[in-house]
């Protein structure tokens, strides 16, 4: 006898807490410097490396490059990965 299977449902995401800093143009130093603040503290073993015009960031599913403009979000478990900003902001909204 077959194990009955479930339709489809509609589930909502859990509201998470996230952090998360837009990739600068890697010729604003300025910004550049409060970015790396930013993401150095938070790298938890992952390699982050400026490369061309962007950042390269060794994530769960492997390196991927973040664009300036682009959002880097520090995960429920530590973990950075990139997020293109009209993703992050359909996505996500400030906390206040």
């Amino acid at each position: 006898m077959q194990t009955p299977v479930a339709p489809p449902a509609y589930y909502c995401k859990r509201p998470v807490l996230i952090e998360a800093a837009q990739v600068p143009p890697v010729e604003d130093i300025d910004a550049r410097l409060v970015f790396e603040n930013w993401i150095n503290p938070r790298r938890n073993g992952h390699v982050t490396k400026w490369s061309g015009g962007g950042l390269k960031i060794e994530t769960l599913e492997g390196v991927m490059m973040a664009n300036p403009g682009d959002y880097v979000i520090c995960g429920v478990r530590g973990e950075l990965y990139p997020c293109k900003p009209e993703i992050f902001e359909a996505t996500y909204e400030p906390v206040k």
